[in-house]
């Protein structure tokens, strides 16, 4: 039977463009398209344009999935040490930023750079504005349809992400397929975005906006302890994009706007020492000042300490220590970077990611329900799992 190309992968972003280096190098003829003018742009836009590259610290606990221990067997093939050899052999320069996330020097476009010099020196073909219209098994293989004519491959690689950050030309193509195919899809939610609200929380988050504090958030056995900021829409900040991709619509968060202190001790010592202090100026002595007024206001408790019953002073304090509130929900896909379900991970090895009723097709990267945390972990898991499949494809 007449093979245009031994693997054609559709979606040239992280995943796609490892998985495509890893076939080349094993003198497959591979075929890279994407639909866009441009490849890679979560690559380019990401870490403020210095790309967050990879983390430290990631293992199979800081990912989300209906199997969290699917995500192990890629992560061992392909380390995190790898991709680093990768981007030290292309002397790029790099610093750890903090929490063991890795970005860049100079500019994301170096990782860009790099991987289309590793796909080209691989003799991987990649070509843009390539549209596929429709995907069919023959026997041997797969039919590719597209805008520049139909070919067929003996394996192929759906890495086409998920929906976040539709600008960039995210679609729903991979869930798509995989329903064509009759696979099971996590319905895909955003995550990693920031939280919305409404009424008077709102209200109060907008004349907020721009404050930010170190905080711990919990939800349900989640809890993580980063900067969190207000804006004109609710809030936002890495321990709040942390937390988005665990919570479920109509529950309750808590945040600890003040860890580390125990605020109801605090009030009453600087009660004992300094009775005619104002309470809003004894708070934002942990707080931001514009926070510490809003909490004050919100909980009817201002005046002078000494004025002002340790009853108050604790129901001030768990305001702080403890608030509790309940989102109504997130910005969606526009603003998340990442999407949180999709490909059922039971339908796939976690050894090749391939498709176990349908030999030769892959799913890698976003499109499958694994995500990462926040700090370069979902960089990672494009490596591992385009790794993954690129060496068997």
């Amino acid at each position: 039977m007449f093979r245009g190309y031994d693997v054609i992968i559709i979606g040239a972003g992280a995943a796609g463009l490892m998985c495509a280096i890893q076939a080349g190098k094993r003198g497959r003829h591979v075929w890279l398209i994407d639909h866009m003018a441009k490849i890679a742009e979560k690559i380019r836009i990401s870490g403020g344009g210095r790309c967050n590259f990879t983390n430290l610290h990631a293992q199979h606990q800081c990912y989300l999935s209906q199997n969290p221990h699917f995500c192990k067997s890629a992560l061992k093939q392909y380390t995190v040490q790898d991709f680093i050899s990768l981007v030290r052999k292309h002397n790029i320069a790099f610093h750890e930023k903090k929490l063991g996330q890795l970005f860049c020097d100079d500019s994301s476009k170096q990782i860009i750079n790099m991987l289309l010099t590793e796909a080209r020196q691989a003799g991987v073909k990649l070509e843009t504005q390539t549209c596929v219209f429709d995907i069919e098994a023959v026997p041997g293989g797969y039919r590719v349809k597209t805008n520049k004519g139909d070919q067929i491959c003996t394996s192929l690689v759906i890495a086409t992400g998920g929906l976040s950050i539709p600008k960039i030309g995210a679609s729903n193509f991979g869930y798509e397929i995989a329903r064509k195919f009759g696979l099971n899809v996590i319905k895909p939610r955003a995550g990693l975005v920031p939280l919305t609200f409404d009424g008077a929380l709102l209200e109060r988050c907008k004349a907020l906006s721009g404050v930010s504090v170190e905080a711990k958030i919990c939800y349900q056995k989640q809890v993580f302890a980063e900067g969190l900021l207000f804006t004109h829409r609710g809030l936002s900040g890495p321990s709040i994009l942390q937390i988005s991709s665990y919570w479920q619509e109509g529950e309750p968060i808590r945040i600890n706007l003040a860890p580390g202190i125990d605020v109801f001790r605090f009030l009453k010592e600087k009660k004992h020492s300094n009775s005619k202090m104002h309470v809003s100026n004894a708070l934002s002595e942990i707080l931001p000042k514009r926070l510490a007024q809003s909490i004050c206001d919100e909980q009817t408790c201002n005046g002078i300490l000494g004025s002002l019953p340790d009853s108050k002073l604790a129901v001030l304090a768990r305001a702080v220590n403890d608030w509790h509130i309940h989102p109504t929900g997130t910005e969606g896909y526009r603003t998340a970077e990442v999407t949180v379900g999709g490909i059922d991970t039971q339908e796939l090895s976690s050894q090749t990611m391939e498709v176990k009723k349908h030999p030769g097709l892959f799913f890698i990267g976003e499109v499958i329900d694994v995500t990462g945390h926040l700090g370069g972990f979902n960089f990672q898991w494009a490596w591992s799992s385009g790794y993954a499949a690129g060496v068997v494809v």
